[in-house]
């Protein structure tokens, strides 16, 4: 099995405001709460990109059937 090393160790300015501003007690809801306002963000960022990529490519509906149904 292969492993990859990541050389990379330095936090970026907004990890460390993150680990800063929440360098606090925190109950499991908040944690939760948290952890929910991130997925939401970056699931909101991902749909964009797809709206764009598909709005670039013209994918129809028939085209995600076809994929879906392995005929593309």
């Amino acid at each position: 099995m292969a492993t990859t090393q990541n050389t990379h160790i330095e936090l970026n300015p907004v990890q460390i405001s993150l680990l800063r501003l929440f360098n606090r007690p925190m109950s499991e809801d908040e944690a939760l709460a948290l952890k929910k306002v991130m997925v939401d963000h970056y699931s909101d960022l991902l749909n964009e990109e797809i709206t764009k990529v598909v709005n670039e490519k013209g994918y129809t509906q028939k085209d995600f059937d076809d994929m879906l149904n392995g005929d593309r």
